[in-house]
């Protein structure tokens, strides 16, 4: 492996990580793109109950800051990635931060019942996880010479 990214050749394990993570954070950046514009279409597909629709309404701008952040942040981070780009690794550690800020005041706050049933108790954990495994993964690329 250390041959081929020593003779400048893309190891195929990024093109791996870096297509199945834009295809999951592509996801996050649909649902804060879409819930930001109050995509009514976006809920009803989504199955959003009115309740969390008046909850993802009720964030105050620096939680709302956060969520972009964290979704778009990590978005682009995919993208470039793919592009062999070293800011990859600062797109992800961005991408973290927002989701610090969004679990921040997701802690403080009383998530509606309706809503925690279309997101399990345990989908932070995986959203956390998969974004630091993300950060290491373009952090260690970066430090091999393959992202640029």
């Amino acid at each position: 492996m250390d041959e081929a990214i020593s003779s400048g050749k893309t190891p195929w394990h990024l093109w791996v990580v870096g297509i199945v993570s834009l295809l999951w954070n592509a996801i996050g950046a649909a649902d804060y793109t879409f819930s930001s514009l109050r995509s009514q279409a976006w809920f009803e597909m989504m199955q959003y109950p009115p309740e969390g629709i008046a909850y993802l309404e009720g964030f105050p701008a620096w939680a709302h800051g956060g969520w972009a952040l964290g979704t778009i942040g990590a978005f682009l981070g995919s993208l470039l990635l793919l592009f062999r780009s070293r800011y990859a690794v600062w797109a992800f550690a961005i991408s973290l931060v927002g989701i610090a800020i969004t679990t921040l005041y997701e802690a403080g706050t009383e998530v509606p019942p309706e809503l925690a049933e279309i997101q399990p108790a345990w989908f932070p954990f995986l959203l956390w996880g998969i974004a630091i495994l993300l950060l290491v993964y373009s952090v260690r690329m970066r430090a091999k010479g393959v992202l640029r």
